[in-house]
């Protein structure tokens, strides 16, 4: 099975996950913004959702983390729980 390590900021809007994407572009640590922001229980660790099978996701979610680039900040992506910014650390 396909297995993946991501990151990720849970958001409420789209417009607060643009302004986050902003400031990853201008240097800002992914870690910081997610301890900062994110609504996710996984804020306390940098958004770090540890590594995680193909599935285990919701759909919008999973087809981001299996299916772009890794090492790159994707999003805003919509699920049923908010806004995400994910990045991809690794795939196997």
């Amino acid at each position: 099975m396909a297995r993946a390590h991501a990151l990720h900021i849970l958001v409420s809007t789209q417009a607060e996950a643009q302004d986050l994407k902003k400031q990853l572009a201008a240097g800002k640590k992914f870690g910081d913004l997610a301890r900062k922001h994110s609504l996710c229980p996984s804020a306390k660790n940098g958004g770090d959702l540890g590594e995680f099978g193909r599935g285990q996701m919701v759909p919008a979610f999973d087809k981001v983390v299996f299916g772009k680039p890794t090492l790159e900040v994707h999003g805003p992506v919509k699920t049923k729980f908010g806004w995400h910014l994910i990045k991809v650390l690794s795939r196997a």
